[in-house]
């Protein structure tokens, strides 16, 4: 989520903490013991992936044979945060310049309520599980995906360094996967589109129409594969937020959105957003966008 608007992680769920702590080659601790401790959710990829229903043709992994039609085009994928931020607070904290101002270098994220027994299910952990099936939706049209990082690093990247991945990749687009840590009853999601900023190191004019682009056609396929709404707590409806405060934006020199999926502080959004099945659509949803996108 924002850095600003971030939530800390529940602190009542030590074990899914001591899950993520696990270094990049450990990501995964072993595929049942993340389903249990929450640090994946309830459903891998590849099971909520055969299990999702079959998309209609046009959809992003649909392909005709032989037809590849974003065959030389990029998109850099941005999970937000990453797992091993919790034990690097330290190396997080220290500031960086994002062109208008110094913020830190990241954050830990948010997470859904530990209830029930249930232990919290992190941003962290969902924003690499959607963005590996992005990636996979891409590729299977040909596209050249990006990672800013997979969990293969102790923590970060910083927000300057996963600008400048999107910059020296030449992306035709860069989207950040993040989920929100708002209020119990702020539901939906929302796109954050870049505001136009001349200050220091950050020049977005370039960007801002293409951005908006971007993710006006995000907002239409998300809402269409999810059957969620944007946001009823900002954007007045429109899904779309605009922001001058994120360095991530700021320092960008190609296309680029911030995705907030949903809010993982709201039961009802929690229980989406810890469902395989549904993060199989949200990521069927930002792919349809990028796609409607770049074929525009």
């Amino acid at each position: 989520m924002p850095y600003h608007r971030r939530n800390p992680v529940n602190r009542s769920a030590p074990a899914a903490l001591a899950a993520l702590a696990c270094s990049a080659a450990l990501v995964g601790c072993g595929a049942a013991s993340e389903a249990a401790q929450g640090t994946q959710g309830p459903a891998p990829a590849a099971t909520a992936s055969a299990t999702a229903t079959t998309p209609a043709p046009g959809r992003a992994e649909t392909t005709v044979a032989g037809s590849r039609p974003l065959a030389g085009r990029t998109v850099v994928i941005d999970p937000g945060h990453n797992p091993g931020n919790f034990a690097h607070g330290r190396e997080i904290g220290r500031k960086v310049d994002i062109g208008t101002a110094r913020k830190e270098c990241d954050t830990t994220g948010t997470s859904t309520n530990a209830t029930g027994g249930r232990p919290a299910y992190t941003e962290a952990a969902f924003t690499l599980d959607v963005s590996h099936r992005l990636r996979k939706l891409l590729e299977a049209r040909g596209a050249t995906v990006v990672l800013t990082h997979d969990a293969d690093r102790p923590y970060g990247p910083c927000i300057d360094e996963r600008a400048r991945t999107g910059n020296e990749a030449a992306a035709d687009a860069v989207v950040s996967v993040h989920a929100d840590g708002s209020g119990a009853g702020n539901r939906g999601f929302h796109v954050i589109v870049p505001a136009e900023v001349r200050e220091g190191a950050a020049d977005t004019g370039p960007i801002v129409a293409p951005s908006r682009r971007l993710g006006e056609r995000i907002v239409s396929g998300f809402r269409e594969a999810t059957g969620t709404n944007p946001a009823n707590y900002l954007g007045g409806g429109t899904g779309l937020d605009v922001r001058s405060d994120l360095g991530g934006l700021n320092l960008s020199t190609v296309p680029k959105v911030f995705v907030e999926c949903g809010n993982m502080r709201d039961p009802k959004d929690a229980a989406l957003l810890t469902s395989g099945v549904w993060r199989q659509k949200a990521a069927q949803g930002i792919a349809d966008g990028i796609v409607t996108y770049l074929e525009g």
